[in-house]
């Protein structure tokens, strides 16, 4: 090795200029793995971090390690860790294959949670991971402790991801593994894998589900493939992955395969990655970041239920406060109420969706003084009754069971509705209207038999309240109560073909309307027509009715008219006759 001007040592294979800090894929880091490393450092040993890994998790490692040395193969990258940490961290910018050249002193420990795909450098062989991890036991003591991740080419969101290939992995992909035939591509393989470099005894392995760089969730393996849907692994696992769903965009939800993939007990197998410990052994089963807060969670396995505890926490966002300290010390092992509800739906069994809504709103009303927001994604079902899982959201305010049950209820709603699930209510019913129908079913407000049709089952103070604390819940978590955002393409495909329907329909009222105002302007012009010939009609016999008037033989007529109505002529001609004497006397 030789210093250069920096106080960074360099071996084959650096790289300048380059950064693997900055580019489209950051370095691995996080709370859940950084508690990980906690649990699994041997204390005192002699550590090589290697491949880009976050300060945070630098930091863990130099407060339990002994002397510790980072390998990254970027110069610009060494050189500013190296001012970072000073004295306390040997920075070594070059390639694993340099480093082994060079016949260093063989590790106690080596973190590589990042992985094996950007350890090389343009000047390195082209070696493939099996050679890369022959690479990385060369320099590793014998009875040392190794933290190894892996990206899984298998995972939902790799599947799911709707962009090509060329624009997923970033600059690393001047010298790609995702077709290497020699990488692992599952657990069992893995294991293959580090069995035949001499690493093969007392290996844990995780199913890690992250955001980006960043592990939401660490499952154990085995515990990750007896999880089924709706219970508490499986739970953290959809919702870690439907934090992966917000910023990368999908074909189809990812909450829906990863439910599938719980039901046939492949939820390991469909995780972004894994990160395997080899030479130590962890404290937990499940380590887990609570969304929206630096709240860590870690999960046991305790009889039919789960030993949990949690740390952190308590920051209010969006007025709502998560309190670490309202979560149970032990979860029932059994599914979600939005998992019976759901099937229920699908099975249009409204009976039974009635009943368990009654029950649900019993044991709301039961829990006095509970300030906790309620989720059916995470409310239990224990036997005959109900327990609270590991949400511990609770309302700034005082706010009462009936504005609690309608926030549960609205949540619902949207990931009912907004994830197109079957159900049996009609599909003009939706939104304010069903959320209601659901809070008169929990007992608020029910409707009586003298109810009008029209009569609302639930009051609109009680819904609209509802739906605030809702989107409250959502936005502190930072994922939308459907998962919806960005819109996936099946959704897109679904609210377009939903539309060209629409269109369709629309356009045949149009044709209809335009039909019908056709056929009335024609009997209008009809009418009109009608109307003009009449009136001339009219005009002609007015004037002949005038010609007559004037003439000789009307007057006659009239005469003659007049002298018809004369009943007594005997009589009228006396007064005729006395008139003419009158007038000739007084001539």
């Amino acid at each position: 090795m030789s210093d250069n001007q920096l106080a960074i040592e360099v071996v084959r294979g650096e790289m300048q200029p380059w950064s693997d800090y900055s580019g489209q894929r950051e370095a691995v880091g996080g709370l859940v793995l950084r508690t990980l490393l906690s649990d699994v450092l041997l204390d005192g040993a002699r550590t090589l971090v290697l491949g880009p890994h976050g300060a945070d998790l630098i930091e863990a490692v130099l407060a339990k390690s002994g002397p510790t040395t980072l390998l990254v193969r970027s110069v610009s990258d060494a050189d500013e860790l190296s001012e970072k940490f000073g004295d306390r961290l040997q920075v070594i910018a070059g390639a694993l294959d340099g480093l082994t050249a060079a016949a260093a002193t063989p590790y106690d420990v080596i973190v590589a949670a990042d992985g094996l795909d950007r350890v090389l450098g343009y000047d390195s062989d082209d070696l493939n991971w099996q050679q890369r991890l022959d690479a990385l036991a060369a320099v590793m003591s014998p009875r040392g402790a190794l933290v190894l991740g892996l990206e899984n080419e298998f995972s939902l969101t790799n599947l799911l991801d709707r962009r090509p290939a060329d624009q997923r992995h970033g600059d690393d992909e001047w010298r790609p593994l995702h077709d290497d035939p020699s990488r692992p591509v599952s657990v069992a393989q893995l294991a293959e894998s580090l069995g035949r470099v001499g690493l093969g005894t007392d290996v844990a392995a995780y199913a890690a589900f992250s955001v980006g760089e960043t592990p939401l969730a660490l499952i154990a393996a085995d515990v990750a493939a007896a999880a089924r849907q709706g219970q508490l692994p499986a739970r953290i696992a959809v919702e870690a992955l439907e934090a992966s769903a917000a910023v990368v965009p999908q074909l189809a939800p990812v909450a829906e395969g990863a439910e599938a993939a719980a039901r046939a007990g492949l939820l390991a197998s469909t995780a972004g990655g894994w990160i395997v410990v080899a030479g130590a052994a962890p404290q937990h089963a499940v380590y887990a970041q609570t969304p929206g807060q630096e709240a860590l969670l870690t999960a046991d396995p305790e009889g039919d239920g789960w030993s949990v505890s949690i740390n952190g926490g308590g920051t209010e966002t969006a007025g709502v406060i998560f309190e670490a300290s309202l979560v149970p010390a032990t979860v029932p092992g059994g599914v979600t109420v939005e998992t019976q509800l759901i099937r229920l739906a699908a099975a249009e069994d409204v009976p039974g969706f009635r009943d368990l809504a009654g029950r649900l709103g019993d044991w709301v009303r039961s829990q006095t003084g509970s300030r906790v927001l309620l989720r059916w994604d995470d409310v239990v079902v224990d036997g005959e009754s109900f327990g609270f899982g590991i949400s511990a959201w609770t309302t700034a305010a005082e706010e009462t069971d009936k504005d609690r049950l309608a926030a549960a209820w609205s949540r619902f709603h949207d990931r009912l509705i907004g994830g197109h699930r079957r159900h049996p209510w009609p599909p003009w019913m939706v939104g304010d209207d069903l959320v209601a129908a659901w809070v008169a079913m929990s007992g608020i407000e029910p409707v009586g038999p003298d109810t009008g049709p029209d009569t609302p089952s639930a009051s609109v103070e009680y819904v609209a309240r509802g739906k605030e604390l809702a989107g409250a819940l959502a936005a502190a978590v930072g994922i939308p109560a459907d998962a919806s955002q960005p819109p996936d393409v099946r959704t897109a495909l679904a609210d377009a073909e939903r539309a060209a329907h629409e269109v369709y329909e629309l356009k045949g009222q149009i044709f209809g309307l335009e039909r019908t105002l056709a056929f009335r302007d024609k009997a209008l012009k009809i009418r009109e027509t009608r109307i003009r010939e009449l009136r001339g009609q009219v005009q002609r016999v007015n004037a002949e009715r005038a010609r007559l008037r004037t003439s000789r033989a009307y007057a006659a007529v009239e005469l003659v008219r007049k002298v018809a109505q004369i009943r007594h002529p005997r009589k009228f001609a006396g007064k005729v006759k006395r008139r003419l004497k009158n007038r000739v006397g007084t001539a």
